[in-house]
């Protein structure tokens, strides 16, 4: 769900933040990727970033497994939006990235390893 692909649709070309809009916005990308990393070992690595795009701001949560590749969900206001990013959306981001994550790695692994115990 969250596995690389973007949390909304596409936006208008013409979108921009105002200062407190984009310390808004960045404020709670920064929440996400804390509650993020409260569901992951410290072996993934955890980053948000909030960039100018050709479309206008684009906002993206990506988690480096330790093994396999990377996922990321990305972020494009739209005009005349709530930027906020509530606690339930929070919340469903952080589990969805951490989920997704934790995937990469049992994919990468394979079924080769043998348990340590019964």
């Amino acid at each position: 769900m969250y596995g690389n692909s973007p949390v909304s649709g596409q936006s208008e070309p013409d979108v921009e933040l105002t200062p407190e809009e984009r310390r808004s916005l960045r404020n709670d990308l920064s929440r996400v990727a804390a509650k993020t990393r409260e569901l992951l070992p410290g072996e993934f690595v955890v980053g948000s970033e909030l960039s100018s795009g050709a479309s206008g701001p684009e906002a993206m949560i990506a988690v480096q497994p330790p093994v396999g590749s990377p996922v990321s969900a990305g972020y494009t206001p739209e005009p005349d939006t709530d930027l906020r990013i509530d606690d339930q959306e929070c919340t469903d981001l952080a589990q969805g990235l951490a989920a997704s994550a934790a995937l990469q790695v049992k994919q990468a692994m394979g079924n080769d390893d043998t348990p340590t115990a019964q």
